[in-house]
């Protein structure tokens, strides 16, 4: 199922580490970015071969993590923290309005395959909280119209066949007219 670039990677990973199963995280990754996103159970299989492993052991630490998608998800994974600071911040709020906008609970996918929606447990960012991981990009102290406005650029990106976009967390400084 790996394609021999994929193989070249894994092996590429095994050699940057002194014990060649370090790499099986990394191994993971190139696996599920190659299968657009997630991990058949063949993918598995094909790590698990290349890195000298049973097919359990990759499964297991794929299983563990939830940056591994065992099923086919959205173009953008919605991962919403709901871990107390968080959830005291308005994590349910959050939580609530993008099952609402989307139409979907934790676990799905809307139906254009843009957004599957996932709540997990910290995304080690409790003083922005509340907050969301959408695939690697980290969005802190949301609104329902903070959320909005994301997932509309993020409609709008994926329709324009553009990457997503970077999240501009840092306020701007006010131009109070003095240069500095």
């Amino acid at each position: 199922m790996l394609s021999e670039k994929a193989f070249a990677a894994i092996e590429a990973a095994k050699k940057r580490y002194p014990d060649p199963r370090s790499a099986l995280m990394p191994a993971l990754w190139i696996a599920q970015e190659e299968c657009g996103g997630w991990l058949p159970r063949e993918a598995m299989a094909d790590v698990a071969r290349v890195m000298s492993l049973e097919p359990a052991d990759v499964q297991s630490v794929a299983s563990f993590y939830s940056m591994y998608y065992k099923a086919p998800v959205g173009k953008f994974v919605l991962e919403i923290c709901h871990n107390i600071a968080c959830d005291v911040l308005g994590a349910r709020r959050i939580i609530d309005h993008v099952r609402e906008r989307l139409g979907i609970a934790p676990g799905e996918t809307t139906g254009d395959g843009l957004f599957t929606l996932k709540t997990v447990e910290c995304l080690a960012a409790c003083g922005g909280g509340p907050c969301m991981q959408v695939n690697s990009r980290y969005y802190e102290n949301l609104t329902p119209e903070r959320v909005d406005a994301i997932l509309d650029g993020l409609r709008a990106h994926a329709e324009a066949g553009a990457p997503p976009p970077l999240p501009d967390e840092r306020p701007q400084p006010a131009d109070d007219g003095d240069a500095a």
